[in-house]
């Protein structure tokens, strides 16, 4: 029942999105344009935090409970993704957009600064080579991404559950579920590019569309370095 819920969930969302702004169509250009510019601009910020930032978010979490880093990071994170796909309004949408990106520079914060240099620009480097490789395969071939949406959410969902299954109860630190991971983060990518130009092309699509690829693009990376760490 939970599985079917998320489905139909998943699936009013991507209704509401083919039939929202029907009357601010933009050009594809212009969409491709925002839709890249927003991900930068998320991808910036978050760098931005990691590099200058670091050492006051780490002071800040440090000072930080459970329920207070519930607070900080997982709620606005879900309040985020919760606007920007529920609304149709493309400045509601981006401020969801920032309530994500914000909580996820402060994560990256805590995580990259601890790590050597050469592994987070390895890191980076591979991220990039697969996320440009899958959006080149999903505008040839998006009919073959967009055949794979719940066969990538139930993927997701068994694979989550098995991992923190594996690592709470059994003790398993391998590498197994980062790889597994960075094989369904890879396909999301393709399959949110593919889906990004099914949408119409409206500004509000084209933030929304931004978010999927770019929570797409930062599990991946913090997948990769986790495998290049652990290693």
């Amino acid at each position: 029942m939970a599985e079917t819920s998320l489905v139909e969930t998943f699936s009013n969302r991507k209704q509401l999105r083919l039939e929202s702004g029907l009357a601010d169509r933009m050009s594809v250009r212009s969409f491709n344009l925002v839709l890249c510019g927003a991900l930068a601009y998320g991808l910036i910020v978050n760098a931005v935090m990691v590099y200058f930032l670091y050492a006051p978010l780490q002071q800040l979490a440090a000072g930080l409970g459970w329920f207070g880093w519930l607070l900080v990071y997982a709620v606005p994170t879900l309040v985020g993704i919760f606007l920007s796909n529920g609304s149709t309004n493309p400045l509601v949408s981006f401020i969801g957009y920032n309530l994500v990106v914000l909580p996820i520079g402060l994560l990256l914060a805590l995580v990259v600064p601890g790590l050597p240099a050469g592994i987070v620009v390895k890191a980076m480097a591979l991220t990039a080579m697969v996320t440009l490789t899958m959006t080149m395969v999903a505008v040839v071939k998006p009919e073959f991404f967009l055949g794979l949406g719940r066969t990538l959410l139930v993927a997701l969902l068994v694979g989550l559950v098995a991992e923190i299954v594996a690592t709470f109860l059994l003790g398993y630190r391998g590498m197994l579920f980062d790889w597994l991971f960075v094989l369904l983060f890879s396909g999301y990518i393709g399959y949110d590019v593919a889906k990004s130009q099914a949408y119409p092309k409206t500004l509000d699509n084209a933030i929304d569309c931004a978010l999927d690829i770019y929570l797409d693009v930062i599990n991946l990376f913090l997948r990769l370095l986790s495998i290049l760490s652990k290693k």
